[in-house]
Formats: structure tokens, C-alpha cells, sequence
């Protein structure tokens, strides 16, 4: 399974196990998955920002214009303008309300549904953006323990991972016997869905996995 691919992180060269940088690296990456535009797209426009030194943190201080022209090199045209914006917002959030720490956030709340609540408030953040963020954190932050996305679960199905009523915890159950992170099983299963479900040919799950056929972008 994890042949498909593991955790997006690790992908893109981030350690979410080695502290505060390698954390915010990858809130500014789950934002760029979190719209409606392929995995591609949002991990070469992170591999843009990310090598010239721009972050959530940092982003205030950048000017809008220079973050459309990074975003539009990545291949981010689509949502350019609006993502400039709402990263110069979030930058603002996170620097006045978490002292531009990502980890506070997580020290703040009290409860997973506190966290993601938090997170949900953020600029151009929503459940999507928060599914993405938190799955890759499960074992990270101690609250971070988001639901079984759609997607996974669908593909998991498919597989027959995971039977019809089947969520997370079998899901670890799966890992734990196969002797995978249950991250990697998860992103996993998300790849699955978005790479091969319309071609029923390369698809290990065959000709059921056809019903994943329109299913929205990573995060579902």
C-alpha cells in the first residue's frame, strides 16, 4: 500500500519530529492543499516559496506582488490573488493572536474539537485545510486525532482495508499489523483515490473504485 506513496510531508523534505521549522513548513503546505487544485500543483508552488525562505510566519512582510509571482510560478494561477491575500492575513493572525508560533496553537486548546476549531477560524482555512493539516500530526500533537477523511475511507473500502462501517480505528488496526505508520496507510489510501480512480486498469481495487470518480481534492 504505502508503494502508492506515504504522508505528503515527508514528500515534501519535512520532518514534522523535529520541532517549530519543520511544523510551519508544513501549515503553509497544508494551506496550498487545501484549495481545490491538484496535490502536483500545491506541493511545487510550497517547493517555490519554501526555497526562497517565504513562510506563513514571514509572508506579512513580503509584498502581495511578489507572492503572486511565486505563487504563479508554482503553478498556482488559478487562485493567485487570493491566496496572496489570505496568506498576508493568516501571517497577521498567527503573529497578533500565536506570537507566530504554530505549536501555540495546539498549546492553547484544551480538546481536539478545541484545536480544530481554532484552526477552522484561521484565514482561508476550513474543514479541508484542517483534515489535511492534522492527519500528517497524529502522534505530533497529542490532540490531533482528525476523522477518517472521505476519500481514505472510500478507497479503503475498495480495497477491502476497511469494511462498510470502517473508520479510524481499524484503520490503525490495519497499520498496526502491517507494521506501517498510520499516516503513510492514510495518505496512502488519499493518493489511491486521486491518482487511479478514473482509470479502472491501474486501479488495485478494480472496476468498484469507479465510484470515487468526482470526489473532491485531497483533503475530503
Amino acid at each position: 500500500m504505502v508503494l502508492l506513496g506515504g504522508m505528503f510531508s515527508t514528500e515534501l523534505g519535512i520532518d514534522l519530529g523535529k520541532g517549530e521549522r519543520e511544523l510551519t513548513r508544513w501549515f503553509l503546505a497544508a494551506m496550498l492543499f487545501g484549495t481545490r487544485i491538484s496535490a502536483t500543483i500545491a506541493m511545487r508552488t510550497f517547493s517555490v516559496l519554501d526555497k526562497t525562505g517565504v513562510t506563513v510566519a514571514s509572508a506579512r512582510r513580503a509584498s502581495w506582488d511578489a507572492l503572486v509571482e511565486l505563487l504563479d510560478a508554482g503553478g498556482y494561477t488559478r487562485y493567485d490573488y487570493r491566496t496572496a491575500t489570505r496568506l498576508q492575513a493568516l501571517s497577521e493572525v498567527l503573529d497578533t493572536r500565536y506570537g507566530g508560533r504554530v505549536s501555540a496553537i495546539a498549546h492553547q486548546a484544551r480538546t481536539s474539537a478545541e484545536l480544530e476549531a481554532a484552526l477552522d477560524a484561521l484565514p482561508g482555512w476550513g474543514p479541508v485545510t484542517v483534515g489535511v493539516f492534522l492527519r500528517e500530526l497524529r502522534g505530533v500533537w497529542d490532540l490531533a486525532d482528525p476523522p477518517l477523511g472521505a476519500l481514505a475511507a472510500d478507497a479503503g473500502r475498495h480495497l477491502q482495508v476497511l469494511s462498510r462501517g470502517g473508520a479510524l480505528e481499524q484503520l490503525r488496526a490495519v497499520a498496526t499489523t502491517a507494521g506501517i505508520d498510520v499516516r503513510d496507510l492514510e495518505c496512502a489510501l488519499v493518493r489511491l483515490a486521486l491518482a487511479h480512480h478514473r482509470r479502472f486498469a491501474d486501479c488495485p481495487g478494480g472496476r468498484r473504485c469507479a465510484v470515487l470518480a468526482g470526489l473532491a481534492p485531497v483533503g475530503s
